[in-house]
C-alpha cells in the first residue's frame, strides 16, 4: 500500500470538513452580515432609519473586529465559543468564530455597496409612497445586487482562508491536513495537492460569482 492509499480517505474527509465550515459560515454570516450592512446604511445620517447612536455603535464594533487577524480572533473569543458551542475543539466549534468574523466583514462590504446606489432611485421610491422597509428590500438591495454578488464572492474566498487557519486550533479541514500530513512531516507533495484543491475551489467560486454578477447587472 503506497502513501496516498492511506492519505486519500483523510484528504477526502478534510475536504468535506472544509466544505462544511465554508457552507455554514457563508449561510449564517451571509444573512447576519446583510442585516448588519443594511442597518449601518439605513441608520447613518440621512438614511431611511437615521439613528446616530445605533450607527456609531455598529460602526465601532465593525471597526474593532474587522482588522483583527483571524488566527488571533479565534483564540480571543475562545471563552465565548466554549459558552455558545460547548467546546473549542473540532470542526463544528469553529463555526462560531468564523461566522462572527465573517458577519462583520460582510456587514462593511454590504454597507459600502449600498452607499454606491443612486440616491435618486431611493427618493423616487419614497415619492411614490413606498414604505421604508419596502424600499430596502425592493429597491435598495436589488439595485446593488451585482456588486453585492461580487462582494460575497470575495468573502467566500476569505472564508476558505479562515477554514484553513482553523486547522491550527483543531478545526480540521484542508488546512489541518496540510499542516499535519504535509508541513509537520516535510511532505511537500501533500501540501502541494492541498494548495491545488483550494485554488480549484476558489477559481470555481470566482467564475460562478462573476457569472451571477453579470446576470444581475444585465437585469
Amino acid at each position: 500500500m503506497n502513501e496516498w492509499d492511506k492519505l486519500t480517505p483523510v484528504l477526502w474527509l478534510s475536504f468535506q470538513q472544509t466544505v462544511y465550515m465554508v457552507f455554514w459560515t457563508m449561510l449564517i454570516a451571509g444573512v447576519l452580515g446583510l442585516l448588519l450592512g443594511v442597518a449601518l446604511y439605513t441608520s447613518r445620517r440621512g438614511g431611511l432609519f437615521q439613528n446616530a447612536p445605533a450607527f456609531h455603535l455598529l460602526n465601532v464594533l465593525v471597526n474593532i473586529v474587522r482588522p483583527i487577524p483571524f488566527i488571533i480572533f479565534i483564540t480571543a473569543v475562545g471563552p465565548l465559543t466554549l459558552l455558545v458551542m460547548g467546546t473549542t475543539i473540532g470542526t463544528q466549534s469553529v463555526l462560531f468564530p468564523m461566522s462572527a468574523m465573517a458577519t462583520f466583514v460582510i456587514g462593511r462590504i454590504v454597507e459600502q455597496n449600498l452607499v454606491s446606489v443612486d440616491p435618486g432611485v431611493i427618493e423616487a421610491a419614497r415619492a411614490m409612497g413606498a414604505s421604508r422597509f419596502r424600499i430596502v428590500w425592493s429597491v435598495l438591495i436589488p439595485e446593488a445586487l451585482g456588486p453585492l454578488v461580487l462582494g460575497y464572492t470575495f468573502i467566500f474566498i476569505g472564508v476558505v482562508d479562515m477554514s484553513a487557519m482553523a486547522g491550527y486550533v483543531g478545526g480540521g479541514g484542508l488546512g489541518d491536513f496540510a499542516i499535519t500530513y504535509g508541513y509537520q512531516q516535510f511532505n511537500w507533495p501533500v501540501t502541494l495537492v492541498t494548495v491545488v484543491i483550494i485554488i480549484a475551489v476558489v477559481q470555481v467560486a470566482q467564475l460562478v460569482g462573476n457569472w451571477l454578477a453579470r446576470k444581475a447587472l444585465r437585469r
